[in-house]
Formats: C-alpha cells, structure tokens, sequence
C-alpha cells in the first residue's frame, strides 16, 4: 500500500503541478510569449494531465475476472494458482506502466535543461537557474521508489 500511495503522490505532481506552474502570468498568459510558445505550453500542461490521470488508473486498477483455459476443467487448486499467478502478472505489468507514466515528464524535463538556450526561468521572473530539479527529482523519485515498494511487497 505504501508503493501505491507514493505511486499516487507522484500523479497528484503530474496533475497539479505543471497547471500551477504554467498556467499563469509566466507562461500561457505571458504576454511576451509567441503563440507557438503558449501551444507548447499548453501541450505540456495537458501531457502532464494525461500521464497524471493514466498513472492513477495503473496504480490502482484491480485485475480483470480469471478465465482460466484448458480443455478439462482445472481443479480448485490449480484453478487457485492460476488465479493467482495471473493477478501477480497483472499487477507487475500496472505497476510498471505507472512507473512509465509517472516519471516520463519529469525525466523530459530533467533533459530539457540540456537543449541550447534553454533555462528554468525567464530572466524578467529571477535570475537564471534550475530550481525545477529537486521537484522533477523528488516526484519522479517517489513513482520509482514506490513502485520498487509494491514488487518487493508483491514477492513477499
């Protein structure tokens, strides 16, 4: 459970974090910016949106009803097993498809420090620098680690 609270940690960035951000007077309302400059910044608050809402749903769906294949009916026990194992596999493959969506636009902003003339901050709002970086790292941090949480619980 603590994996899946991290996990969701991580969404409510994704979800709040860029339409706080961005949403606002230094960037889509920012007068100084270019129309192509505010359709990136739109489309880095909706991607920021949609990964938030898609790690939600991978963190906490619930595994489909068990169909269990074979020519003769399984046992109670095999069918047990097979339940079980198919649940572990659907969990495993959640889990890491909220990893995926959880840290994809932290990453890309990690990286897009790196592109010739970008910078953190506008200099008409502070003085050059980064100060996205612990944030980006922090949220990212918590999707990896609570997903490392939830497959270490999931073996034991």
């Amino acid at each position: 459970m603590l994996g899946k609270l991290l996990l969701t940690v991580d969404a409510i960035g994704l979800l709040l974090g860029a339409p706080i951000a961005d949403y606002n007077h230094t960037h889509i309302f920012n007068p100084r910016w270019t129309p192509h400059a505010k359709f990136h910044g739109a489309q880095t608050i909706t991607l920021s949106v949609a990964l938030g809402l898609a790690t939600l749903y991978y963190t906490w769906r619930s595994p489909p009803s068990p169909s269990i294949k074979g020519h003769s009916p399984p046992t109670p026990q095999q069918q047990s097993q097979q339940q079980q194992q198919a649940e572990r596999e659907f969990q495993r493959d959640s889990l890491n498809t909220a990893l995926l969506t959880g840290t994809l636009y932290w990453l890309a902003g990690l990286v897009a420090i790196l592109y010739p003339g970008t910078d953190g901050i506008d200099p008409e709002f502070g003085p050059s620098g980064f100060p996205q970086a612990p944030i980006f790292v922090g949220f990212a941090g918590a999707a990896v680690v609570g997903w490392g949480v939830e497959l270490f619980l999931a073996r034991g």
